[in-house]
Protein backbone atom coordinates (compact mmCIF):
# COMPACT_ATOMS: atom_id res chain seq x y z
CA UNK A 1 0.00 0.00 0.00
CA UNK A 2 1.03 3.35 -1.23
CA UNK A 3 0.38 6.60 0.80
CA UNK A 4 1.15 9.76 -0.07
CA UNK A 5 1.13 12.85 2.00
CA UNK A 6 1.61 16.56 0.65
CA UNK A 7 2.16 17.75 4.31
CA UNK A 8 6.04 17.40 5.72
CA UNK A 9 5.49 17.10 9.17
CA UNK A 10 8.72 16.55 11.38
CA UNK A 11 11.04 13.88 10.76
CA UNK A 12 9.60 12.76 14.42
CA UNK A 13 6.40 11.92 12.90
CA UNK A 14 7.18 9.89 10.04
CA UNK A 15 9.64 8.20 11.34
CA UNK A 16 6.95 7.20 13.96
CA UNK A 17 4.33 6.19 11.01
CA UNK A 18 6.64 3.95 9.16
CA UNK A 19 7.66 2.09 12.47
CA UNK A 20 4.08 1.47 13.33
CA UNK A 21 3.21 0.49 9.77
CA UNK A 22 6.84 -0.92 8.26
CA UNK A 23 4.41 -2.74 5.90
CA UNK A 24 3.30 0.38 3.85
CA UNK A 25 5.34 2.63 1.86
CA UNK A 26 5.29 6.39 2.97
CA UNK A 27 6.13 9.49 0.80
CA UNK A 28 6.43 12.71 2.50
CA UNK A 29 6.55 16.12 0.31
CA UNK A 30 5.92 19.42 1.03
CA UNK A 31 2.98 19.95 -1.12
CA UNK A 32 1.23 18.24 -3.76
CA UNK A 33 3.08 16.08 -6.67
CA UNK A 34 0.71 14.87 -9.59
CA UNK A 35 2.60 11.48 -10.18
CA UNK A 36 3.34 10.86 -6.78
CA UNK A 37 -0.38 10.95 -5.93
CA UNK A 38 -2.09 9.54 -8.80
CA UNK A 39 -0.06 6.37 -7.28
CA UNK A 40 -1.13 6.50 -4.40
CA UNK A 41 -3.80 4.66 -2.36
CA UNK A 42 -4.43 6.98 1.24
CA UNK A 43 -3.58 10.73 0.71
CA UNK A 44 -3.04 13.08 3.92
CA UNK A 45 -3.69 16.59 3.06
CA UNK A 46 -4.43 20.01 5.02
CA UNK A 47 -7.53 19.77 2.42
CA UNK A 48 -6.33 23.14 0.34
CA UNK A 49 -4.61 21.63 -2.85
CA UNK A 50 -6.92 18.97 -4.12
CA UNK A 51 -9.53 19.58 -6.98
CA UNK A 52 -11.78 17.36 -9.08
CA UNK A 53 -9.64 16.73 -11.98
CA UNK A 54 -7.40 15.17 -9.84
CA UNK A 55 -10.26 13.43 -8.23
CA UNK A 56 -11.17 12.00 -10.94
CA UNK A 57 -7.79 10.86 -12.77
CA UNK A 58 -6.80 8.88 -9.46
CA UNK A 59 -7.94 5.30 -10.42
CA UNK A 60 -6.21 4.12 -6.83
CA UNK A 61 -6.90 6.24 -4.04
CA UNK A 62 -9.51 4.83 -1.92
CA UNK A 63 -9.51 7.71 0.93
CA UNK A 64 -8.26 11.21 1.71
CA UNK A 65 -7.46 11.56 5.63
CA UNK A 66 -7.39 15.84 5.86
CA UNK A 67 -4.77 16.90 8.48
CA UNK A 68 -7.32 19.83 9.60
CA UNK A 69 -10.94 20.41 10.89
CA UNK A 70 -11.98 22.76 8.07
CA UNK A 71 -13.03 21.06 4.87
CA UNK A 72 -14.25 24.66 3.57
CA UNK A 73 -12.18 23.36 -0.41
CA UNK A 74 -12.79 20.00 -0.55
CA UNK A 75 -13.96 18.38 -3.40
CA UNK A 76 -16.86 16.95 -1.96
CA UNK A 77 -18.84 16.08 -5.34
CA UNK A 78 -15.97 14.01 -7.15
CA UNK A 79 -15.16 12.04 -4.19
CA UNK A 80 -18.65 11.25 -3.42
CA UNK A 81 -19.01 10.24 -7.30
CA UNK A 82 -15.79 8.56 -6.77
CA UNK A 83 -16.57 6.39 -3.66
CA UNK A 84 -13.89 7.68 -1.64
CA UNK A 85 -13.65 7.66 2.26
CA UNK A 86 -13.07 11.19 3.85
CA UNK A 87 -11.79 11.60 7.07
CA UNK A 88 -10.41 15.03 9.53
CA UNK A 89 -8.94 15.78 12.54
CA UNK A 90 -12.03 17.19 14.26
CA UNK A 91 -12.09 17.30 18.10
CA UNK A 92 -7.74 18.29 18.15
CA UNK A 93 -8.76 22.24 18.00
CA UNK A 94 -11.17 21.79 21.07
CA UNK A 95 -8.20 22.82 23.51
CA UNK A 96 -5.88 25.45 21.83
CA UNK A 97 -8.95 27.22 20.50
CA UNK A 98 -10.63 27.26 23.98
CA UNK A 99 -8.53 28.27 26.02
CA UNK A 100 -7.59 30.80 23.45
CA UNK A 101 -11.34 32.47 23.48
CA UNK A 102 -11.15 32.38 27.63
CA UNK A 103 -8.14 34.79 27.16
CA UNK A 104 -10.42 36.86 24.82
CA UNK A 105 -12.78 36.64 27.37
CA UNK A 106 -10.77 37.70 30.41
CA UNK A 107 -8.48 40.16 28.59
CA UNK A 108 -11.90 42.16 28.08
CA UNK A 109 -13.12 42.32 31.22
CA UNK A 110 -9.87 42.75 32.90
CA UNK A 111 -9.64 46.03 30.51
CA UNK A 112 -6.07 44.34 29.33
CA UNK A 113 -6.33 46.91 25.65
CA UNK A 114 -6.46 49.57 28.59
CA UNK A 115 -3.60 48.38 30.62
CA UNK A 116 -1.21 47.87 27.99
CA UNK A 117 -1.94 51.38 26.87
CA UNK A 118 -1.43 52.64 30.44
CA UNK A 119 1.46 51.08 30.66
CA UNK A 120 3.18 52.04 27.66
CA UNK A 121 2.41 56.06 29.13
CA UNK A 122 3.18 55.26 32.45
CA UNK A 123 -0.67 55.91 33.70
CA UNK A 124 -1.29 54.70 37.25
CA UNK A 125 -4.73 54.41 36.53
CA UNK A 126 -6.61 52.65 38.98
CA UNK A 127 -10.32 53.75 38.62
CA UNK A 128 -10.79 51.15 35.33
CA UNK A 129 -14.05 49.34 35.35
CA UNK A 130 -12.98 46.11 35.88
CA UNK A 131 -15.29 43.37 35.42
CA UNK A 132 -15.69 39.46 35.84
CA UNK A 133 -16.75 36.42 33.91
CA UNK A 134 -18.68 35.22 36.92
CA UNK A 135 -22.24 35.16 36.59
CA UNK A 136 -21.99 35.92 32.76
CA UNK A 137 -24.11 33.70 30.28
CA UNK A 138 -21.88 32.74 27.12
CA UNK A 139 -23.64 31.44 24.37
CA UNK A 140 -21.78 29.31 22.25
CA UNK A 141 -23.14 28.86 18.47
CA UNK A 142 -21.92 24.94 17.22
CA UNK A 143 -21.28 23.42 20.70
CA UNK A 144 -19.32 20.31 19.16
CA UNK A 145 -16.02 19.44 20.21
CA UNK A 146 -14.48 22.92 20.83
CA UNK A 147 -17.79 24.73 22.15
CA UNK A 148 -18.33 22.13 24.13
CA UNK A 149 -14.53 22.63 26.03
CA UNK A 150 -15.42 26.25 25.95
CA UNK A 151 -18.48 25.31 28.28
CA UNK A 152 -16.35 23.14 30.20
CA UNK A 153 -13.83 26.08 30.65
CA UNK A 154 -16.55 28.57 31.43
CA UNK A 155 -18.01 26.70 34.05
CA UNK A 156 -14.88 27.02 36.17
CA UNK A 157 -15.69 30.55 36.31
CA UNK A 158 -19.24 30.06 36.84
CA UNK A 159 -20.85 31.19 34.09
CA UNK A 160 -23.57 30.42 32.35
CA UNK A 161 -23.65 28.49 29.39
CA UNK A 162 -26.13 28.12 26.48
CA UNK A 163 -25.34 26.04 23.14
CA UNK A 164 -26.90 26.19 19.65
CA UNK A 165 -26.59 23.46 17.63
CA UNK A 166 -28.79 21.54 14.52
CA UNK A 167 -30.13 19.05 16.36
CA UNK A 168 -30.94 20.56 19.99
CA UNK A 169 -29.32 17.53 21.24
CA UNK A 170 -28.31 18.00 24.79
CA UNK A 171 -24.84 19.07 25.52
CA UNK A 172 -22.58 18.18 28.60
CA UNK A 173 -21.51 21.46 29.65
CA UNK A 174 -24.21 23.82 28.54
CA UNK A 175 -27.02 24.82 30.66
CA UNK A 176 -29.44 25.35 27.92
CA UNK A 177 -29.55 24.50 23.97
CA UNK A 178 -31.07 26.25 21.41
CA UNK A 179 -31.05 24.89 17.72
CA UNK A 180 -30.32 26.49 14.54
CA UNK A 181 -34.16 27.63 14.21
CA UNK A 182 -34.76 28.75 17.27
CA UNK A 183 -31.42 30.62 18.59
CA UNK A 184 -32.67 34.19 18.38
CA UNK A 185 -34.32 33.21 21.71
CA UNK A 186 -31.12 33.19 23.22
CA UNK A 187 -29.18 35.94 21.89
CA UNK A 188 -31.12 38.78 24.29
CA UNK A 189 -29.64 36.53 27.19
CA UNK A 190 -25.57 36.51 26.27
CA UNK A 191 -22.44 38.93 27.35
CA UNK A 192 -20.55 36.76 25.22
CA UNK A 193 -21.61 35.11 21.47
CA UNK A 194 -19.02 33.12 20.33
CA UNK A 195 -19.02 31.32 17.30
CA UNK A 196 -17.36 28.41 16.26
CA UNK A 197 -19.28 27.16 13.56
CA UNK A 198 -17.79 25.86 10.05
CA UNK A 199 -18.49 26.60 6.93
CA UNK A 200 -21.43 25.05 5.06
CA UNK A 201 -24.84 26.44 2.97
CA UNK A 202 -26.40 26.54 6.21
CA UNK A 203 -24.09 28.73 7.87
CA UNK A 204 -23.24 31.07 5.19
CA UNK A 205 -24.62 34.65 6.37
CA UNK A 206 -26.36 32.70 9.36
CA UNK A 207 -26.09 36.18 11.56
CA UNK A 208 -27.74 39.06 9.63
CA UNK A 209 -28.62 42.40 11.21
CA UNK A 210 -31.69 41.69 13.08
CA UNK A 211 -29.30 39.45 15.11
CA UNK A 212 -27.23 41.83 16.14
CA UNK A 213 -30.45 43.80 17.10
CA UNK A 214 -31.33 41.40 19.24
CA UNK A 215 -27.78 41.27 21.32
CA UNK A 216 -27.06 43.94 24.79
CA UNK A 217 -25.32 46.86 23.57
CA UNK A 218 -23.03 45.20 26.04
CA UNK A 219 -22.00 42.43 24.37
CA UNK A 220 -19.26 40.85 22.79
CA UNK A 221 -18.63 39.05 19.67
CA UNK A 222 -16.23 36.69 19.10
CA UNK A 223 -15.17 34.49 16.22
CA UNK A 224 -13.37 31.51 15.74
CA UNK A 225 -15.55 29.46 13.53
CA UNK A 226 -15.44 31.38 9.90
CA UNK A 227 -15.73 34.57 8.19
CA UNK A 228 -18.47 33.96 6.16
CA UNK A 229 -20.51 33.31 8.85
CA UNK A 230 -21.47 37.36 8.69
CA UNK A 231 -21.10 39.88 5.81
CA UNK A 232 -18.44 42.77 6.49
CA UNK A 233 -20.82 44.88 5.80
CA UNK A 234 -23.43 44.06 8.65
CA UNK A 235 -20.32 43.29 11.31
CA UNK A 236 -19.57 46.64 10.75
CA UNK A 237 -22.57 48.32 10.52
CA UNK A 238 -23.09 46.39 14.22
CA UNK A 239 -20.16 47.73 15.50
CA UNK A 240 -20.24 51.57 14.02
CA UNK A 241 -23.67 51.46 15.42
CA UNK A 242 -22.50 50.18 19.22
CA UNK A 243 -25.34 47.82 19.03
CA UNK A 244 -22.75 45.62 20.51
CA UNK A 245 -19.50 46.34 22.88
CA UNK A 246 -16.73 45.03 21.36
CA UNK A 247 -15.82 42.36 18.63
CA UNK A 248 -12.80 39.95 18.71
CA UNK A 249 -12.27 38.28 15.42
CA UNK A 250 -9.59 35.15 14.41
CA UNK A 251 -11.53 34.69 11.22
CA UNK A 252 -12.73 36.89 8.31
CA UNK A 253 -14.53 36.93 5.04
CA UNK A 254 -10.82 36.93 2.94
CA UNK A 255 -8.13 36.02 4.74
CA UNK A 256 -5.40 37.61 4.93
CA UNK A 257 -7.47 40.44 6.14
CA UNK A 258 -6.50 43.41 3.84
CA UNK A 259 -4.98 46.27 4.87
CA UNK A 260 -7.05 48.72 4.30
CA UNK A 261 -10.06 47.07 6.31
CA UNK A 262 -11.58 49.41 8.48
CA UNK A 263 -11.44 46.73 11.15
CA UNK A 264 -7.89 47.38 12.02
CA UNK A 265 -8.32 50.53 13.41
CA UNK A 266 -11.35 50.59 15.20
CA UNK A 267 -11.78 50.75 18.83
CA UNK A 268 -14.43 47.97 19.49
CA UNK A 269 -12.73 45.83 17.06
CA UNK A 270 -10.10 43.11 18.15
CA UNK A 271 -7.75 41.10 15.10
CA UNK A 272 -5.98 38.49 15.50
CA UNK A 273 -4.80 36.22 12.23
CA UNK A 274 -6.57 33.58 12.09
CA UNK A 275 -4.29 31.78 15.17
CA UNK A 276 -6.87 30.34 17.64
CA UNK A 277 -6.22 26.77 16.80
CA UNK A 278 -2.86 27.04 16.73
CA UNK A 279 -0.03 25.03 18.91
CA UNK A 280 3.20 22.92 18.74
CA UNK A 281 0.83 19.75 19.76
CA UNK A 282 -1.51 20.17 16.44
CA UNK A 283 0.56 17.31 14.15
CA UNK A 284 1.27 14.86 16.89
CA UNK A 285 -2.37 15.16 17.58
CA UNK A 286 -3.41 14.97 13.94
CA UNK A 287 -1.20 11.75 13.55
CA UNK A 288 -2.88 9.94 16.39
CA UNK A 289 -6.55 10.22 15.01
CA UNK A 290 -4.30 9.26 11.78
CA UNK A 291 -2.69 6.22 13.17
CA UNK A 292 -6.40 5.23 14.46
CA UNK A 293 -7.98 5.28 11.22
CA UNK A 294 -5.35 3.65 9.26
CA UNK A 295 -5.40 0.62 12.07
CA UNK A 296 -9.26 0.39 10.91
CA UNK A 297 -8.35 0.77 6.98
CA UNK A 298 -6.03 -1.78 7.51
CA UNK A 299 -8.20 -4.09 9.12
CA UNK A 300 -10.77 -3.25 7.19
CA UNK A 301 -13.08 -2.15 10.37
CA UNK A 302 -15.59 -0.10 10.67
CA UNK A 303 -14.55 2.21 13.95
CA UNK A 304 -12.98 5.35 11.78
CA UNK A 305 -12.71 8.83 13.55
CA UNK A 306 -14.38 11.57 11.64
CA UNK A 307 -15.78 10.48 8.87
CA UNK A 308 -17.41 13.52 6.56
CA UNK A 309 -20.97 13.32 5.49
CA UNK A 310 -19.84 14.36 2.02
CA UNK A 311 -23.99 15.98 1.76
CA UNK A 312 -23.36 18.17 5.12
CA UNK A 313 -19.91 18.64 3.89
CA UNK A 314 -18.34 18.27 7.97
Amino acid sequence: MKIYSSILPPETLQEDAKKVFPQISFEFHKGIKEELFLDAEVFLTYGEDLTEELIYKSDKLKWIMVMSAGLDRMPFEACKKRGILVTNVRGIHKIPMAEFTIGMMLQHVKQMRSLWANEQTKAWERKLPMGELYGKTLLILGIGAIGGELARLAKAFNMKTIGVNRSGRDSEWADEIFTMENYQDALPKADFVVSVLPSTDETKHFLGSSDFDLMKDTAVFINIGRGDLVKDEVLLAALQEKKIAHAYLDVFYTEPLNESHPFWLMENVTVTPHISSLTKNYLPRSFEIFKHNLHTYIKKGSDYLNVIDMDRGY
